[in-house]
């Protein structure tokens, strides 16, 4: 059984410490070494992928010291403890098992007598039952007509992760005639999110998705009374148009008011449950079961990956590691997710709740402080958006962040225009490589206003093409690097306390059950 313990008490971080600086970047790249070492740091990830980090400050010396911490740390055995169904949710006494949603990784899991991965596959062939039933037009609406828009009703990890995977292939599925259904998102208590997306939409044929584990999350409730409302006014049966996706013990389960309920349980925490039917239900029902079933196996080959005990042939704990080092020893405060893919506009966001929700901790999983610091700020946006934004203070401003782009050397649509003898996608990459080297190298100038100083470290994961097996790949990468850091670091990554006293303050505002600062602020708020 591995053994849990803080990162400054490990003799191999003491070892990290004493390399910080050691390698500078800038000229670690230039000349034809540079590119030697460009061809060298890259290790391939599933689905035609490959992550380079020949940016990242780091070098064989670098890179055996955190093959050190990483067997010091046990992060394998701590790994395969997961999977294999040990409570590492401290927090909540839980299991963890959104690995098990796309593939069996080692012994059965079973709880209370249910094999777990059954569990999960009869949810998929369930939601894949419903998919196929609406697309051949054997589930219709009142007036026996098929429906052409689904609605998912969510907020959170019931939002962010399937939002952004279905925007990642929209454009896909549109090119390789598996586009069935438009999707829709509603997630905020504003209610002019749900009010514009029901004007958007024909009602009629509009099939709605509430998601919400235990039945009781305040916005998905106040959003789908929302949209019963605008339903019953538009003489439709609300029952006849909406479907739940909550645990067995939930409300919302044995409802009438839903065409059916596709479950999930606590053993998959929100932030990751995009491959469960919280993401399986809706991307089954816009694309087609066929194409969910890709997703996971994309997932599923990069998680097998991430078993591998080498650190040189795992790119998951190598990103990871890479990461801790920038963190605990060279002292940088953010990472900048940046893909150069349109398609992945809302990538960033979902690795946001991700990443900040997962181990922003300053606790260890035994509830004792710990005394180093622990998650990055995680933010980013589409290149070449991000250039005409923030790069500025990416490249010139005070702090060091380090970057991780990703970028594909086709596009999902293959429509193109040659302008003065290069595509817009040889454009596009053309600026994804040149912001590499100019974040890494820099450049002189004796107007100080115009020098770069260069020496900002950067990965990239490179593909063909956005598929929906290399969107998996990229989807279980970030997901395996937050854990493993999380192993680094002794956190329990599964919980998220810090979002819940907002939850009761606010219900306290609603009761009008206030006193001091917080009427006044309610006061002001003519709540």
């Amino acid at each position: 059984m591995a053994t849990w313990k803080n990162l400054d008490t490990l003799a191999s971080f003491d070892k990290l410490c004493s390399l910080k600086n050691h390698v500078d970047i800038a000229a670690a790249l230039s000349g034809e070494e540079g590119g030697k070492r460009v061809a060298d740091y890259s290790t391939p990830m599933a689905a035609g992928l490959n992550y380079n980090y020949a940016a990242k400050e780091v070098d064989e010396t670098v890179l055996s010291a955190l093959a050190q911490l990483a067997d010091e740390a046990q992060l394998i055995d701590k790994f395969e403890e997961l999977y294999n169904g040990a409570v590492i949710n401290t927090g909540e006494n839980r299991m963890v098992l959104h690995h098990l949603a796309r593939r069996q990784l080692g012994n059965p899991v079973v709880v209370d007598g249910v094999d777990k991965r059954e569990f999960y596959v009869a949810q998929q062939k369930k939601a894949a039952d419903f998919a196929n039933k609406v697309h051949a037009g054997e589930i219709t609406n009142e007036a026996g007509e098929k429906f052409t828009t689904v609605v998912q009703i969510g907020i959170g990890g019931s939002d962010l992760g399937p939002r952004a995977l279905y925007i990642a292939l929209e454009n896909w599925a549109k090119a390789n005639n598996t586009f069935k259904m438009e999707a829709r998102f509603i997630s905020n208590v504003d209610p002019d999110d749900a009010a514009a997306v029901l004007a958007s939409v024909d009602l009629a044929h509009s099939l709605f998705i509430v998601v919400s584990k235990s039945g009781t999350t305040l916005e998905t409730l106040t959003n789908e009374a929302f949209v019963k409302d605008a339903l019953t006014k538009a003489g439709l049966n609300p029952s006849k148009h909406m479907l739940a996706v909550t645990s067995e013990t939930s409300p919302l389960a044995k409802s009438e008011d839903y065409l059916t309920a596709i479950f999930m349980d606590d053993y998959i925490g929100g932030r990751y449950s995009s491959v469960s039917a919280v993401g399986g239900a809706i991307l089954s029902l816009a694309f087609g079961p066929e194409v969910f079933a890709q997703l996971l196996d994309g997932a599923a080959a990069e998680d097998q990956l991430a078993t591998n005990r080498d650190l040189m042939k795992n790119p998951d704990m190598l990103d990871a590691l890479i990461g801790i080092y920038e963190r605990n020893v060279q002292g940088y405060p953010s990472t900048a997710v940046l893909p150069y893919s349109q398609a992945l506009s809302r990538f960033p966001a979902h690795l946001q709740q991700c990443d900040m929700e997962s181990n922003g901790k300053t606790v260890n999983r035994f509830s004792e402080p710990v005394s180093y610091v622990t998650g990055p700020v995680i933010f980013g946006e589409p290149g070449t958006n991000g250039q005409h934004s923030f790069y500025q203070l990416l490249h010139q401003g005070s702090d060091i962040i380090p970057l991780q782009f990703i970028g594909f050397k086709k596009s999902q649509l293959g429509v193109d225009v040659d302008i003065e003898n290069s595509t817009s996608q040889q454009k596009l990459c053309a600026n994804v490589a040149a912001q590499i080297i100019a974040f890494a190298c820099g450049k002189e100038d004796e107007n100080l206003n115009k020098n770069f100083k260069g020496k900002r470290p950067s990965s990239i994961i490179i593909g063909d093409e956005l598929t929906p097996a290399s969107l998996g790949a990229l989807l279980a990468h970030f997901e395996n690097k937050i854990m493993f850091q999380g192993f680094v670091w002794n956190l329990n990554s599964f919980d998220q306390e810090g979002v819940q006293l907002g939850k009761v303050l606010a219900k306290r505002v609603l009761a009008h059950n206030t006193d001091g600062a917080l009427k006044v602020f309610s006061d002001l708020l003519n709540i």
